[in-house]
């Protein structure tokens, strides 16, 4: 089995990351960036749910 199946590092890096200071605040990526992780926490407790609604 390949180890790198479920390493999940890149979305636990994409809600706990900092800031990075040099970077320009911009409106539009900071609204594309609060929508994924909204839709990423919405898919998360919708497979949650299904787990324990068919177990």
């Amino acid at each position: 089995m390949k180890k790198g199946l479920f390493d999940l590092t890149e979305v636990a890096t994409y809600f706990f990351r900092k800031k990075d200071p040099n970077r320009k605040s911009n409106f539009n990526l900071r609204t594309m960036h609060t929508i994924n992780k909204i839709s990423i926490l919405m898919f998360l407790a919708g497979v949650i749910y299904f787990i324990i609604k068919h177990i």
